[in-house]
């Protein structure tokens, strides 16, 4: 069995309480937790939930990735991930110095062909490979947009922006994501495309339901949403509009607001009706899947283990749906299986996850909560979950 040692969550949590000066009781006050579940956190016996996490870092007043420990910054230098970080945090710092003379680059058409490329990357959770070619692309964007401007290329260059902040969250670089954003916003004024705008306070809302502010996330949703109804009834803003109800309904679940999470859901689900598979929309993954995965999501956020193992098993993915999303469905799946006992089950749900897409696996922090409470429930540790779990960082 691999040997627990002070790197983890719980681990974490105990080191920050401490650091307040506060005891365990205090801490529990603070928490809309009992004192019991966070000693078990503490001392490694339970896994903590993304939930749990937030409402810890709100309450000592820090940032979640204090909690969490990402990025992971060990396996990412023997990944040779962490050494590409540092050039799209170069090229997101171009965005104001205007063209570059020095500057050879492709033409426009292949630059804006190059962005939707990268997001294809990302769904298909190559993410090596957009890592590698984004700042490039970038840097040839920015100066070509000064250049010769247009929605195209602002449109392009908003993407690319919006690829940095993928990567970035896949990593566990949030402080690079925000910038990433910022540059979003930046270019989409641009470009005057009020559908990529309101993507990107999509994306906001979710910082802020990784950090346990909800309020603020779910006034980030409701921006959103005014800013796509002054948009035509296309596909693309009907598109956008379903995936803010899904956002508003994964913060409605943190905040425990069921009716809200159950009216976001209908919403999305007469939405995507109307739309049918809308993922070659600003690679939104929306559509009838995404809301049923959603839904069960909910029900794992909201510690309703055997109803959402109940959904996951009557779930039939489509072919169609992005790498990306599979595995986080395979993730989720795992943490339902492991809580109701079925931990063989939850195991083979993670080894499938790896499969499919290691990078994001590895780096996932629910994978890695998810393994570590296999590891303590395992009282002989199965040489899979041995390898998994050196394998994750455990």
């Amino acid at each position: 069995m691999p040997t627990r040692d002070d790197d983890h969550t719980g681990a974490r949590i105990k080191g920050q309480r401490k650091l307040s000066r506060l005891t365990q009781r205090q801490l529990a006050e603070r928490l809309p937790y009992s004192y019991s579940y966070l000693n078990q956190v503490e001392c490694g016996a339970r896994p903590a939930t993304s939930a749990f996490v937030a409402a810890c870092a709100r309450a000592l007043s820090i940032d979640v990735t204090a909690l969490t420990g990402q990025p992971y910054v060990t396996e990412l230098q023997r990944d040779r991930l962490a050494e590409l970080v540092r050039p799209i945090r170069e090229s997101l710092d171009l965005y104001d110095l205007g063209p570059d003379p020095a500057l050879t680059t492709r033409p426009a058409q292949q630059l804006i062909a190059g962005a939707d490329r990268l997001c294809a990357e990302v769904r298909a959770t190559r993410l090596r490979n957009a890592a590698r070619d984004l700042p490039g692309l970038i840097t040839e964007l920015t100066h070509t947009a000064w250049s010769t401007p247009s929605t195209e290329l602002w449109q392009a260059l908003a993407s690319a922006y919006r690829t940095a902040h993928d990567i970035s969250v896949k990593l566990g670089y949030y402080d690079l994501s925000a910038v990433a954003l910022d540059r979003m916003d930046w270019a989409a004024q641009r470009a005057s495309d009020a559908c990529l705008a309101a993507v990107r306070q999509y994306m906001r809302a979710l910082v802020y339901f990784r950090e346990g502010e909800y309020r603020i996330g779910q006034r980030l949703l409701a921006t959103g949403h005014k800013v796509i109804a002054q948009e035509p009834d296309s596909r693309a803003a009907l598109t956008v509009a379903g995936q803010l109800h899904l956002g508003g309904s994964v913060i409605a679940d943190r905040a425990e607001q069921q009716s809200a999470v159950e009216q976001h859901i209908n919403e999305a689900r007469q939405i995507a009706q109307r739309t049918g598979d809308a993922s070659d929309v600003h690679w939104l993954s929306f559509g009838p899947a995404n809301v049923v995965l959603h839904k069960m999501s909910a029900a794992v956020e909201m510690c309703l283990y055997d109803d959402a193992l109940k959904q996951a098993r009557n779930i039939t993915l489509p072919s169609q749906l992005p790498t990306s999303r599979r595995a986080h469905f395979l993730i989720d799946r795992a943490r339902a299986e492991m809580e109701t006992g079925h931990t063989e089950a939850a195991l083979k749900s993670l080894t499938e996850a790896r499969r499919l897409a290691p990078e994001q696996t590895r780096y996932h922090p629910a994978a890695r909560e998810t393994i570590t409470g296999l590891v303590h429930q395992s009282r002989r540790t199965p040489e899979t979950l041995n390898h998994m779990a050196a394998w994750i960082g455990l």
